[in-house]
């Protein structure tokens, strides 16, 4: 999927890039009003990130030439002032999804993104059998094998272990864990690596749930960089 990502700040641009990058999106980025706004008419992205502050036509005013235009349904997150909260309220009112406020974590903003396109883009009925190194797991069932061998899991387990199946080689933070599995946007992330833990024990041998230092978890090996988590962009010095 492609995202826009539109912001006169070329930092902001750059670190957001790359997370999105990191989450196997394709990432357009524009400095200003004009520019964005002839990518926006070629309809050519599935999620566009507008800075509100950006030399006109600016975030708000592009939201709402997008909503009036030929392409209405393209998901918008606009980017905004902290303590600016007219300017939230004016972009959501002129129908932006979503907002995230300067200055942003940019892991905060990809998980915006992740759940805006998954809110406007319907997945396919979930594949029923998923499979991984010897490890099948029977959605309908509810059961699991390892090595041929049923397995006990709790419920929870159970979900855990569907949700790194049907993304395997990719990295998820405990935080990504903890919204995707429990439904949880704030909690102990401790849970998910008791779980984790139990999961490996249970699957023995037949387990890929590989530990990625300072990023997550991933089933199987990923092809993963280094991640400055503290990192925080868009800050008003």
């Amino acid at each position: 999927m492609r995202i826009l990502v539109a912001d006169d700040d070329p930092m902001v641009r750059e670190v957001v890039r790359r997370y999105l990058e990191r989450d196997g999106l394709e990432v357009v980025e524009t400095a200003d009003g004009p520019a964005t706004a002839a990518v926006l008419e070629r309809n050519e992205i599935d999620l566009a990130v507008l800075d509100v502050m950006m030399p006109p036509p600016d975030g708000i005013e592009l939201t709402r030439a997008v909503r009036a235009g030929a392409h209405p349904q393209t998901p918008i997150i606009l980017l905004t002032a902290l303590g600016e909260e007219d300017d939230r309220v004016i972009g959501l009112q002129a129908g932006a999804d979503d907002y995230v406020t300067k200055p942003f974590s940019p892991r905060e903003l990809a998980l915006r993104v992740a759940s805006v396109l998954r809110r406007t883009n319907p997945q396919p009925v979930a594949q029923e059998v998923l499979r991984g190194d010897g490890v099948e797991l029977n959605r309908a069932a509810r059961t699991v094998a390892a090595g041929g061998m049923p397995v006990e899991l709790t419920a929870r387990e159970f979900d855990l272990l569907a949700f790194l199946l049907a993304n395997q080689r990719r990295v998820f933070s405990r935080q990504e864990l903890l919204a995707e599995v429990w439904g949880w946007n704030f909690g102990d992330l401790s849970t998910v690596t008791v779980h984790v833990k139990r999961l490996r024990a249970k699957l023995g041998a037949a387990h890929r749930i590989e530990t990625v230092w300072g990023r997550g978890y991933a089933w199987g090996r990923a092809d993963v960089g280094t991640d400055p988590d503290a990192e925080e962009v868009g800050r008003a010095d």
